[in-house]
């Protein structure tokens, strides 16, 4: 009922309500589906508004003289709760499983108009977290109480994991209202994990212990591993962009990325990371860090290289995707402009890069703090 009037009826609400050249509906805002349909004659009656796959069906409750609005409320709950047997059949008939609508409508208007990257990553979400805790349910059947519950499991070994999950099915949840399937999201009342609010980044011998770890990475199926990590550390580039990056994409001391986040985009390269890249094997893949088992696809998302690094190195809470957050923190702090920042990491607003802002104020602070004390030194104090 997108677009419709709606309001809390209450009984003198309905009785203020006057008469137009054409018929209209005021829907309630405290029921879903129920409204008061005002005649031009002046004739006012309860409405229910029924959705089912064969399109609206509307129930009439009878005129509003002779009930109050908490009476008519009281048969909708009624109503929907024992829907007489061929409302019920109807309902029971035309209610797809979780996973058929997934497969079918939602995929078409949804899944099928996603970027190629995206789609992979939204896959894998489906395949392993969604599909199998709802994929054999009626839309219907779904409770919050369930979504509650599962939501609270997958967040105890990934919060961010079940924030994006979360994400996901809260729109199919959201395309099955508009479809007139379900009335009210499961996922109404489920809160997302607060993301923390300090960055971690790297300090200039943290990263010195981590170099010194990756040169020490010899053996064949580590070195491009330990070289997809300095990448990422020279670059600033996400995960994705590095693990997927293809030899078209590399164009002398930039990066022409195709399929970015936030769309298209170039990254300049330095001349370390340039050597990086240069000492790649040049074979008849496309990728640049090509799968050992298939080189016409990408080495895997995962780099289980990194675990043993940081262990190593001293840096055990330290993610990878922190080495994006180091590049950016060190370019504050050496005065890079944050608009600057901004594009070297393909923000799409600005706004994501003031969080390291404050960083260049830190290191300003220190650096007042020990010219402080030299003086101080020096004159006595």
């Amino acid at each position: 009922m997108a677009g419709k009037e709606r309001r809390r009826l209450t009984d003198a609400a309905i009785a203020r309500l006057r008469t137009r050249e054409q018929e209209y509906t005021v829907w309630d805002s405290a029921v879903s589906g129920l409204g008061v349909r005002v005649r031009p004659t002046g004739g006012k009656s309860y409405i229910l508004l029924r959705q089912s796959l064969g399109g609206s069906r509307r129930i009439s409750l009878g005129p509003v003289s002779t009930k109050g609005i908490d009476e008519v409320r009281r048969e909708c709950h009624a109503r929907k709760a024992n829907p007489d047997p061929e409302e019920a059949g109807d309902r029971k008939r035309d209610m797809p499983l979780f996973r058929d609508f997934v497969e079918g409508p939602w995929k078409e208007a949804h899944f099928d108009r996603y970027k190629p990257s995206t789609k992979v990553k939204a896959r894998i979400v489906l395949d392993r977290w969604v599909l199998p805790a709802f994929g054999s349910k009626p839309l219907d059947r779904i409770a919050p109480e369930e979504v509650g519950r599962w939501f609270d499991a997958y967040s105890r070994t990934s919060p961010g994991g079940a924030n994006r999950t979360l994400s996901i099915l809260r729109q199919i949840m959201n395309f099955a209202i508009a479809r007139g399937y379900i009335e009210t999201n499961p996922t109404r009342g489920v809160k997302k994990n607060r993301r923390p609010k300090l960055t971690r980044f790297l300090s200039r011998e943290e990263i010195g212990r981590l170099h010194r770890v990756l040169d020490r990475q010899t053996r064949k199926s580590s070195r491009p591993q330990a070289d997809i990590i300095r990448l990422l550390l020279l670059t600033g580039c996400r995960r994705g962009e590095i693990v997927r990056l293809r030899w078209s994409e590399v164009q002398g001391d930039v990066l022409m990325l195709a399929d970015g986040k936030t769309g298209p985009r170039t990254v300049p390269l330095n001349s370390q990371a340039r050597q990086v890249l240069d000492r790649q094997p040049r074979g008849e893949s496309p990728f640049v860090f090509p799968s050992p088992r298939d080189p016409s696809r990408p080495r895997h998302h995962d780099i289980e290289l990194w675990y043993r690094v940081r262990s190593e190195a001293g840096i055990e809470d330290v993610r990878l995707h922190d080495l994006r957050h180091t590049l950016a923190s060190h370019a504050v702090m050496n005065g890079v402009p944050v608009p600057v920042v901004s594009r070297l990491l393909g923000h799409s607003n600005v706004k994501m890069t003031m969080r390291y802002a404050h960083l260049g104020d830190r290191d300003i602070e220190a650096a007042a703090e020990r010219v402080g004390q030299e003086i101080a030194a020096k004159i006595g104090l």
